[in-house]
């Protein structure tokens, strides 16, 4: 598979000691050095470095953990974890890489098969859309 310009030029950097509060929404490639508390989306691909932290979901299409994520991660390439990283949420993708000394809490769904993946994440995401809905009730 080529490489786009766009999966390796960053288009936006959140650099250390930046704060951001509320939902991100970003086209391209990010990294972040800063805090958000808030969603983050991007169809790019994201790096998270190692004094990052997040609060909230992050979606993307790959992402790279350095840092600590409170909330979900949804890429549909792939998700990696390096060593420092902590993640205390659900991960799902196609593949994830947990490298040693990282910490992770939640639950994982990674399927090479796309249209099981698919089948997967769709029955897991509805199945923990009515457990959220029940809790609120």
């Amino acid at each position: 598979m080529a490489l786009k310009i766009d999966d390796i030029s960053i288009n936006t950097i959140i650099g250390s000691g930046s704060s951001i509060s509320g939902d991100v929404h970003i086209n391209g490639f990010i990294r972040i050095d800063g805090d958000i508390d808030g969603n983050l989306e991007t169809d790019g691909n994201v790096i998270i470095g190692e004094n990052a932290r997040i609060q909230g979901n992050l979606k993307a299409k790959s992402v790279i953990i350095g840092g600590i994520i409170l909330g979900n991660v949804h890429a549909a390439e792939n998700v990696k974890l390096l060593s420092n990283a902590v993640v205390i949420g659900d991960i799902l993708s196609h593949k994830v890489q947990i490298e040693d000394k990282s910490t992770f809490h939640g639950h994982c769904i990674s399927i090479r098969d796309s249209e099981r993946y698919q089948t997967e994440t769709d029955k897991y995401l509805q199945s923990k859309a009515i457990k959220e809905k029940v809790v609120l009730a």
